[in-house]
């Protein structure tokens, strides 16, 4: 990996961390009130960490916030590593965070994407060397 790649994947791992640190300090406060920004960034955090696997593994990919279409990039490298669910999580990137789509995530619902923005994260960091 040239200097370059090297220094775009550690970019994307910090777009990423910050998600993830947005999302830890919205859930401290009030989840409830926050959910679907925390959901919003739990999306945008996990698309961040894919790319960035995608990016270690030199592996192209077209600009999209489609979590599956990413996640399914990857299992193609590591088929194990990547044998998780991702909900509907895509629907968090753009459509429902609109007026027209309105829709507010319970409780329950914004644990289970948190979560699954931390396992992504701990996925792809402990896959990749930076």
């Amino acid at each position: 990996m040239t200097n370059d790649q090297n220094d775009y994947l550690k970019n994307w791992i910090f777009r990423a961390n910050e998600d993830i640190a947005v999302i830890e300090n919205l859930f401290k406060s009030e989840p409830e009130l926050f959910a679907s920004s925390i959901c919003y960034h739990a999306q945008q955090a996990v698309e961040k960490f894919l790319k960035a696997y995608l990016v270690f593994q030199n592996i192209d990919f077209p600009k999209t916030h489609d979590l599956d279409f990413l996640l399914l990039e990857c299992k193609k490298v590591d088929n194990k590593v990547f044998d998780i669910d991702l909900g509907s999580l895509t629907d968090f990137g753009v459509s429902i965070r609109y007026p027209d789509d309105f829709y507010l995530p319970d409780k329950e619902e914004t644990i289970f994407y948190r979560d699954i923005s931390l396992l992504v994260k701990k996925i792809v960091e402990d896959n990749i060397k930076t």
